[in-house]
């Protein structure tokens, strides 16, 4: 007989007590490492009863519940993993601060979209102009939408590789960034590079082009990366591969901490004269 005509067996069920059953399903999510029905399957079951809800409908809920904690719990994961300094979010950035980031733009950037597309993205400006901000905070909306981030600054991301070259486990190092889907460069330009940390700082840039994006912040413009890496054909050749397809964002001159701390203290000053 053809195996597709056999009619499919009725699985057995085995009858267990309420207490017989927990302890089955205690064991049974330890193994398929399902915490969250291990510790909900009870009480959503007694609101399952209460609702008269059918088995598959009880059984779809308890499954939701899984996968939506598993998706938070990934979510933590990836920005724990991102080794960001400090806690940035896209909603608290002020975008009229800045002329070439209408808020539009900065929605669109917030998709990932051109992380998928494995696009670079530069952010170039003064020193407390928001950079860093930015940075953090695309970096954190790509960690939640479950993409591997990694935040380093590009001193940090040097030395880094020349301790990894010199124990001889650079390819590694390489590779483990060449994986991410995020790599998010700061402080490019604030010291310069001898010529070995340029280069082994170009093998990771070389190693994403065109395939995995690099977000980078820098306070120099483009001509005068050349200081930072001082072999002019190597400053060039980092300046396009970064900027090939990219989504370049210039944050200005205009400190946005100096004017929040100049509106903070006018805001202070301005209470202290409504006091009787």
């Amino acid at each position: 007989m053809n195996a597709k005509t056999i009619p499919a067996s009725t699985p057995a069920v085995t009858a267990l007590g309420d207490q017989a059953a927990e302890a089955a399903i205690a064991t049974a999510c330890r193994t398929l490492f399902m915490p969250t029905i291990r510790d909900q399957a009870s009480p959503m079951a007694e609101a399952a009863a209460r609702e008269r809800l059918s088995h598959k409908a009880y059984l779809a809920e308890v499954l939701a519940a899984e996968c939506d904690d598993r998706d938070a719990r990934r979510r933590i994961r990836r920005i724990k993993e991102a080794k960001f300094p400090r806690t940035k979010h896209l909603s608290d950035f002020d975008t009229a601060a800045i002329e070439d980031l209408p808020p539009a733009r900065l929605a669109t950037l917030a998709t990932g979209a051109w992380i998928d597309a494995g696009e670079p993205l530069v952010l170039l400006g003064d020193s407390g102009t928001g950079k860093t901000h930015l940075l953090i905070g695309l970096g954190t909306a790509a960690a939640e939408q479950g993409r591997r981030v990694r935040y380093v600054t590009t001193a940090a991301l040097v030395n880094e590789l020349t301790e990894a070259a010199d124990a001889k486990q650079l390819s590694r190092v390489v590779g483990r960034y060449a994986r991410l889907d995020l790599l998010c460069l700061d402080e490019l330009g604030y010291v310069s590079l001898d010529s070995r940390g340029a280069e082994l700082l170009f093998q990771i840039i070389t190693e994403r082009e065109e395939r995995a994006s690099i977000a980078t912040a820098s306070n120099a413009s483009f001509s005068e990366w050349g200081q930072t890496f001082t072999d002019p054909r190597l400053a060039a050749a980092v300046v396009d591969r970064l900027t090939f397809n990219a989504h370049i964002i210039n944050t200005g001159t205009s400190s946005y901490r100096l004017r929040t701390t100049r509106a903070r203290s006018e805001e202070a000053t301005l209470q202290e004269g409504d006091q009787p």
